[in-house]
């Protein structure tokens, strides 16, 4: 895509239209989903960061994902100071690239992966091996080697067979801290797809049936292995704590179980992550506050009953972090209606770099960017450019009734799980992904070209 280069200094100014001596007045935020940045800018822009989104649109072309990283690193401090006692780990599948890893660094969370490419980002990036921990209901043996190799801080142990693959790689001086995950049998999530905590689905123990309580006295005979705790991830987009005591009660239960039956009080619990975001603004959004004082509180008192120490908590925000730090960059390419008298809005991207409409119904706001926001608007369907009917990103959209190809969209809520799942679908390279703060725009990750897709192939 040939892009037209415009510098900030090129760019119209926000005060070309006052006195020299006046300035206008600051504008009012967008408010969520959007960045706690992002302001209307003039002529119809959007500023996130302080960078509009016009400029970077022009300078790195679309789509494109921009981040912003004040939006990040203030989110992680929400968690870590809700949580002043917990370790707070970012879950690297949301989105990670070295930038992110930086940034979750040096906020003083952990990491949790779940692939060998995450934990190799991971390390390539500098990130203290012991803050990371490795998930995975088929961690492969290499991936399990590497994870000692590197000495990770804790891998959760997700079926059988990792038990004996685990103690074969102990070594002497360096037992390998693991927890094990369990089916708390709490059903929560936006989707079927994402609820985790249940039976009948493939990750972690049932407790009930017996089967978390053998893979706890068959970890706790191996020497080169330290059970530090339990874990359970329930779901995803989880707007109220409540499924979180339930999952409270029932891991405590197993605590005191594994205490009167081994004589051990293990001394961590993971929660997992799941915490709900805003897509629409009238969506539920679990706010950490109010997640860590229910969850503490009901964790106190549950050990209290049972006559247990409380046990450290674990936390694995993912999307909270990420997921409003995002925005995704779309260009118009064409304007149709159909013959029922709905009408259509084209774009450059779609289902590759955003699949979540098309896995799981999920739904977002889309404002044009450079347009008024004060003219008419009519409902359009903002639809991929792919060769599936069900390439839709954005359906009964309000844009400007004289939408336009070369329009410019903007899509907030976009910086977990679209482009960490994106895919190369009619050849279609994955967007570049660019950081904005404090008026600094600056490109973390290039766009992938039809260079690089051709570079795997070794013959013909």
């Amino acid at each position: 895509m040939t892009t037209t280069l415009r510098t900030p200094e090129s760019a119209p100014s926000a005060h070309a239209s006052q006195p020299a001596h006046s300035s206008p007045p600051p504008a009012a935020p967008l408010g969520s989903p959007w960045p706690a940045s992002a302001r209307p800018g003039p002529n119809g822009d959007l500023l996130v960061g302080g960078v509009g989104l016009a400029e970077a649109a022009d300078r790195f072309g679309t789509p494109l994902y921009v981040l912003d990283e004040q939006e990040f690193r203030d989110r992680a401090r929400a968690f870590r100071r809700a949580l002043p006692m917990a370790e707070v780990h970012y879950a690297a599948k949301a989105f990670l690239c070295s930038a992110v890893a930086d940034w979750a660094a040096e906020e003083g969370l952990g990491l949790d992966v779940c692939s060998a490419g995450e934990l190799r980002l991971a390390a390539a990036a500098g990130f203290p091996p012991e803050r990371v921990l490795l998930h995975g209901n088929a961690k492969t043996p290499e991936e399990l080697r590497l994870a000692r190799r590197l000495r990770v801080g804790r891998i959760v142990v997700d079926g059988a067979a990792e038990i004996p693959r685990l103690a074969a790689l102990a070594v002497a001086d360096a037992p390998q801290r693991v927890l094990v995950r369990v089916l708390p049998g709490v059903a929560a999530g936006h989707h079927r797809a994402v609820r985790t905590g249940v039976d009948g689905q493939k990750f972690g123990f049932r407790i009930d049936g017996g089967d978390a309580a053998d893979a706890v006295a068959r970890i706790l005979g191996q020497p080169g292995l330290r059970l530090t705790g339990l874990h359970c991830h329930l779901g995803s987009q989880i707007g109220e704590p409540g499924p979180y005591l339930a999952a409270v009660d029932r891991l405590v239960g197993l605590l005191a179980g594994i205490r009167d039956r081994h004589g051990v009080e293990l001394p961590e619990l993971d929660l997992g992550g799941g915490y709900g975001v805003r897509y629409l603004a009238g969506d539920a959004e679990l706010d950490p506050d109010r997640f860590a004082a229910d969850v503490t509180e009901r964790l106190a008192a549950r050990c209290a009953e049972h006559g247990l120490a409380v046990p450290r908590l674990l936390v694995e925000p993912g999307r909270a972090i990420a997921a409003p730090a995002g925005v995704a960059l779309y260009r118009v390419l064409s304007v149709k209606r159909g013959t029922d008298g709905r009408a259509f809005a084209a774009v450059d991207g779609g289902m590759s770099d955003n699949p979540r409409p098309a896995l799981y119904g999920s739904a977002y706001e889309v404002r044009a960017v450079g347009r008024p926001a004060d003219g008419p608007t009519a409902a359009f369907d903002v639809v991929g450019r792919h060769c599936e009917a069900g390439d839709v990103l954005v359906r009964d959209a309000a844009l400007p009734a004289d939408l336009r190809p070369g329009d410019l969209l903007a899509v907030p809520a976009a910086g977990a799980y679209q482009l960490s799942m994106a895919s190369g679908y009619n050849l279609v390279g994955r967007p570049p992904v660019a950081a904005v703060r404090e008026g600094r725009l600056r490109l973390l990750i290039r766009r992938e070209t039809v260079e690089d897709l051709r570079a795997r192939e070794v013959g013909r």
